[in-house]
């Protein structure tokens, strides 16, 4: 809460200030509005579910996106009164990368004459199918950028829907087949089997010969980030006995404090050198509780981020992988427009490279472990 704020506005005032927030930025977070207002959670989520429930905004994980009509041809967002029409973009959060993907897609189209219409999936919301026929039927975009829950029940069917809705459409950071021939879908994604080869090679560089994977059980990232470590560990020549693997629960859940103790144990107990943290933080949970049990970073123990969202803030500064946020955005627009002109050229599957940032969370290993 602000010094200007002393009390907490009232529910009246605080929608008022969330709609107008909205429509300054596109975007609110949770986060900020409970700092903002000086309330908790749960009074933010419900003042959202009110303004949802009114119509004026769609909730997403982590805050809400405007539910109104993209704003008027030649107004804020600079499109000329020419413009060929809207695509939407329909994103499962607001948190982690999605605003910089977000912000790619936006750059892209309004370089290119189109308004971007974003949606966001609900905490609730488990398939997307609803909102993406509305955007289709009574919106009328005409195009759509989806970055869908493939781990739900409805994604077999949310993929064949998208094949044969009528508009075209690209998967942002997800990649699927649609049935029965299995004929790949047309999408933008990061290699992060790369990223995990990166960090591989980054820690073998500096020495290390005893590593480790630590991946979040809810990232759709993680199996294709371990499979780039694997396949880099086998490429270097650390063998099984020199490498583990081990998925922590979500964060904020009763378990995961003892886990992360328990991997820095089994890496104690190992010999391990070095970690790769999916994503940043997990990687910042791992820092406070290796000083708090006396291990250094990296003095004793070097340690790599994925995500690079935050990692340069922490104290030390996190080596990390850098997925191309903004670089996977404007290249879902651009192959959404050129699909759009050229209906039918063949279909692409564009990968993008992560890159990986040494900061002071990464050293030759301790001379004992060499």
């Amino acid at each position: 809460m602000t010094e200007s704020a002393p009390h907490p506005p009232l529910p009246a005032a605080r929608r008022a200030l969330i709609l107008e927030a909205l429509a300054r930025r596109g975007v609110v977070r949770n986060s900020q509005l409970i700092e903002e207002f000086g309330v908790t959670p749960v009074t933010v989520r419900r003042d959202l579910a009110q303004l949802e429930h009114e119509g004026l905004l769609d909730r997403v994980h982590g805050g809400a996106v405007s539910a109104e009509r993209p704003a008027a041809l030649g107004t804020r967002d600079g499109v000329s009164a020419d413009a060929p029409g809207t695509i939407a973009m329909l994103v499962p959060s607001l948190d982690y990368s999605w605003p910089a993907v977000v912000r790619g897609v936006e750059a892209e189209a309004r370089r290119q004459g189109f308004r971007v219409l974003l949606r966001g999936a609900s905490y609730e919301l488990h398939d997307e199918r609803p909102a993406l026929e509305r955007l289709v039927e009574i919106e009328h975009v005409r195009g759509l950028i989806v970055a869908p829950n493939m781990e739900g029940p409805h994604a077999r069917d949310l993929i064949q829907w998208l094949a044969g809705c009528g508009v075209p459409s690209v998967l942002a950071e997800r990649d699927a087949v649609v049935l029965p021939h299995r004929e790949p879908a047309e999408s933008v994604t990061t290699d992060h089997a790369l990223g995990g080869m990166l960090a591989a090679r980054h820690l073998a560089g500096l020495g290390h010969r005893k590593v480790g994977l630590v991946v979040s059980r809810s990232s759709p990232t993680s199996r294709k980030i371990a499979a780039g470590w694997d396949a880099a560990c086998r490429e270097l020549g650390i063998p099984a006995a020199g490498h583990f693997k081990r998925v922590l629960p979500e964060r904020g859940s009763p378990e995961f404090s003892p886990v992360v103790e328990g991997i820095l144990e089994t890496a104690l107990a190992s010999g391990t050198t070095g970690l790769l943290v999916h994503s940043d933080l997990e990687a910042m949970a791992f820092v406070d509780l290796a000083l708090a049990r006396g291990i250094g970073i990296p003095e004793d123990l070097s340690l790599i981020a994925y995500d690079d969202e935050v990692a340069e803030l922490v104290t030390p500064a996190l080596t990390a992988v850098s997925p191309p946020r903004a670089a996977v955005g404007e290249a879902a627009a651009d192959l959404l427009v050129r699909r759009l002109a050229e209906p039918g050229r063949a279909v692409r599957r564009v990968l993008l490279s992560p890159t990986l940032t040494p900061r002071e969370s990464t050293a030759p290993p301790p001379s004992r472990a060499v």
